[in-house]
């Protein structure tokens, strides 16, 4: 055996017998009471250290992805940029112009403008829908002050929600009313002419429904209920009555 072989097995030799001394002494260090919380807290850390080790070596493999996109990105920006830069220094000397926008198709399109503008000045305005007066809800303040003895038992919403009501009846009516003839079915029709016969002069441009029209376009009960309610809202100046021809006309204010 060579003498650097033989040198070489004695330091290993003498390492091992180094680190089991120092293993036998950290053993016996831990069984001292005094150095237990020592031991503990030293753990702790190498626990937290190992930890923050872990998340390093993420970041670090996040960076040198990033770091290689980076790379990539560059060197297509670099050919990009040589590409440009050949296409500028090789421009030919000689490049067909560019035709006016205001000249292309002239010929094509000089037979068909005579024809073209004739629609174009015929084109009808659009119709705006027309207005359909609804009665708006009735606010906090105003339901405070009814008084108690119309309230009864009466809830905010319950008010309100009449009055929504109420609104989809007004505007189901009218809706109607500004139909065209043509396009109305036989119920719609016969609804038509019902509204026509209920206008008196009393309600002349004014928008108003009847029990009917309550019953055909929502799921209200016209009961007790919505009677003490429709005095609220007379209270309220919502609506108002209309009476004649054994009808009673509710008309929004």
């Amino acid at each position: 055996m060579a003498s650097s072989d033989l040198e070489d097995l004695c330091a290993h030799i003498n390492t091992k017998i180094s680190t089991i001394k120092k293993t036998l002494q950290l053993r016996n260090m831990g069984q001292e009471p005094s150095l237990k919380s020592v031991l503990c807290k030293i753990g702790h850390e190498m626990f937290l250290l190992s930890d923050l080790l872990n998340k390093m070596e993420i970041e670090v493999e996040h960076q040198e992805k990033l770091k290689n996109t980076l790379k990539e990105m560059q060197e297509s920006f670099e050919r990009d940029y040589n590409e440009a830069q050949h296409l500028c220094e090789n421009i030919p000397p000689h490049l067909p112009k560019a035709i006016p926008k205001c000249t292309v198709g002239v010929i094509v399109k000089s037979e068909e403008q005579g024809k073209a503008a004739e629609p174009e000045c015929v084109k009808k305005p659009t119709k705006e829908p027309k207005f359909i007066k609804e009665a708006p809800l009735v606010t906090a303040q105003e339901f405070e002050g009814v008084p108690a003895y119309m309230r009864g038992r009466l809830t905010y919403d319950q008010i309100n929600g009449v009055v929504q009501d109420l609104n989809k009846a007004v505007v189901s009516k009218y809706k109607i009313l500004h139909q065209p003839m043509k396009s109305m079915s036989s119920a719609v029709r016969n609804l038509y002419h019902r509204f026509l016969e209920e206008e008196t002069k009393d309600t002349k441009g004014e928008f108003f429904i009847v029990e009917a029209d309550i019953k055909e376009f929502t799921q209200l009960k016209v009961d007790k209920r919505f009677h003490s309610i429709l005095n609220i809202l007379r209270h309220c100046q919502r609506v108002r009555e209309v009476r004649g021809a054994r009808l009673v006309r509710y008309v929004i204010c």
